[in-house]
């Protein structure tokens, strides 16, 4: 049998450190990982909910869809959008690589 195959490439005591460290840092990457990807979860929830909300209150406000002061009438006259963030998490107006983090 070799001694290359017997010997590891550091001594044990010394390579401990080295793989301990690798493990502490992959481990702390990975929660950094998913606080970031539960935050942005969270913000697009609460996009949802105002958005359904909106819908519903809508939809209560009117039975026809194309009631005179509905925005989907033809003719009705343009409103300013009551919730821009909604916009701005959805991506519109953004370009490729834009990020709203």
């Amino acid at each position: 049998m070799s001694l290359f195959a017997i010997a590891p490439a550091l001594p044990l005591h010394a390579a401990g450190k080295y793989v301990a460290g690798a493990y502490i840092v992959f481990v702390l990457v990975i929660l950094i990982y998913v606080t970031i990807m539960a935050i942005r979860l969270g913000r697009t929830e609460r996009a949802l909910v105002e958005l359904n909300d909106d819908l519903a209150r809508r939809e209560e406000g009117s039975g026809d869809p194309a009631a005179p002061g509905d925005p989907a009438a033809p003719g009705a006259p343009a409103r300013r959008d009551p919730h821009p963030e909604a916009a701005r998490l959805s991506g519109a107006g953004r370009g490729p690589g834009d990020s709203p983090l």
